[in-house]
């Protein structure tokens, strides 16, 4: 490795990228294109960058295996940054054992840190678990160790375990402050306040109160009845009945548990759960088979008792019910939670994200840019999309799956 490769490559450990570009700017060697695609990266020029890294690996031969499988997950990481989601893991996954074989730990340990960051992504979170258990952040350098603790933080605050969140994330600060890189640093900032921010809304007939992260976790994990609006079900303890396939019954579990202790007009309950302002006989016996169908679902849990002028839910034991709402209201609260990370989205990956099909997001995008509340940038298939941050509190309980359902 010649000086100026050396020089650049120290640059971009220490986060200065531009210093990096200085010494290689004007070169077009493999190692060369290789260092200025990972200095646009940082500067957040992602779709030159990838081109840079292509052409790198297209430059080293086939007896470079390491470097073409260390351009490889450089660009996996820009495609990353791109939330470019689609492609298949098998080619990161190949890399990684490339760079094992080769002794090179740090990069592989990157490679499965950028696979364990897409699944989280995703909202597949046991995936990323599995990814992330093997990994072992000690002995490496400081950059890297932040964001390896940084992902185990988001992997535990997606699973709601904050205990677990709060020592990664003072692992990572201890790293990030090592490494000197101030775009860590922040990183690891933001992701400390999202712990003291208001996640969610506990409502009931007496009025709403916001809770921190933790007091949803104990929340959850109480003896209470409740009814939760975040992945959809009704809980208490270690029971769990999920709903969200299941609207029409969630809809009326939401207003009596709402209601609680008092009970919920017939009127009430055909407005909410059917949507519609005028109710016949055909709505009202429908009402009774769905009061029906929740109360042999919740039978575990809760009773729910016909009153003169509705019905009402009678939780067993003598326990308290509780509503968990999200921050914010709406079918598209989890379109808005992946947009607000400031990154630019495809509509293809939000699809993925979100697991929907991708003309339900072009309309529920449609909407919202209507509103105001998205901007399109780009034409055709280059269009991306993009929301300022859901400023005020954290979108942990908005993402997909982030309270894994067992």
């Amino acid at each position: 490795m010649d000086s100026l490769i050396a020089a650049s490559a120290r640059a971009l450990a220490a986060g200065d990228a531009l210093g990096a570009l200085k010494r290689v700017a004007l070169r077009d060697d493999p190692p060369a294109l290789a260092l200025r695609g990972i200095a646009m990266a940082q500067l957040g020029e992602h779709p030159r960058a990838r081109e840079l890294l292509r052409r790198a690996a297209r430059g080293f031969g086939a007896h470079e295996e390491l470097a073409r499988a260390r351009c490889l997950v450089a660009e996996a990481e820009v495609a990353l940054a791109m939330r470019d989601l689609g492609g298949s893991p098998r080619a990161l996954a190949a890399a990684a054992a490339t760079l094992e074989a080769h002794a090179d730990h740090g990069n592989a340990l990157q490679a499965r840190l950028i696979a364990a960051r897409k699944f989280l992504l995703l909202g597949r979170l046991d995936e990323a678990a599995a990814t992330l258990a093997p990994l072992d952040a000690r002995g490496l350098a400081p950059s890297l160790a932040a964001v390896a603790e940084l992902t185990a933080a988001e992997l535990a605050l997606r699973s709601l375990r904050t205990g677990a969140a709060q020592a990664a994330l003072a692992r990572a600060h201890e790293a990030a402050e090592r490494a000197r890189v101030p775009a860590l640093l922040a990183e690891v900032a933001e992701a400390r306040a999202a712990l003291s921010r208001p996640a969610a809304r506990r409502r009931s007939a007496g009025g709403e109160e916001t809770l921190r992260l933790d007091e949803v976790e104990a929340l959850l994990a109480s003896d209470a009845l409740v009814v939760d609006a975040c992945r959809r079900g009704v809980g208490a303890g270690d029971a769990w009945r999920p709903l969200a396939r299941r609207p029409v019954l969630f809809a009326l579990a939401r207003a009596l548990a709402e209601a609680w202790p008092g009970d919920v007009d017939r009127e009430a309950l055909i407005a909410y759960a059917f949507n519609t302002r005028h109710p016949d006989e055909t709505l009202r016996a429908r009402l009774r088979v769905e009061v029906g169908r929740l109360r042999a679902l919740i039978a575990p849990l809760a009773g729910i008792e016909a009153t003169a002028r509705g019905f009402v839910l009678k939780p067993h034991g003598g326990r308290e019910v509780a509503v968990l709402a999200p921050p914010i209201d709406g079918d598209q609260a989890s379109l808005l939670a992946l947009l607000s990370d400031g990154a630019a989205w495809s509509t293809s990956a939000l699809a993925l994200a979100l697991g929907a099909s991708q003309r339900t997001v072009q309309r529920a995008l449609a909407e919202l840019e209507a509103a105001g509340r998205v901007r399109a940038i780009g034409r055709a298939r280059a269009q991306r999309w993009l929301s300022p941050p859901l400023t005020g509190f954290t979108t942990i309980l908005l993402l997909p799956a982030a309270l894994p359902i067992e």
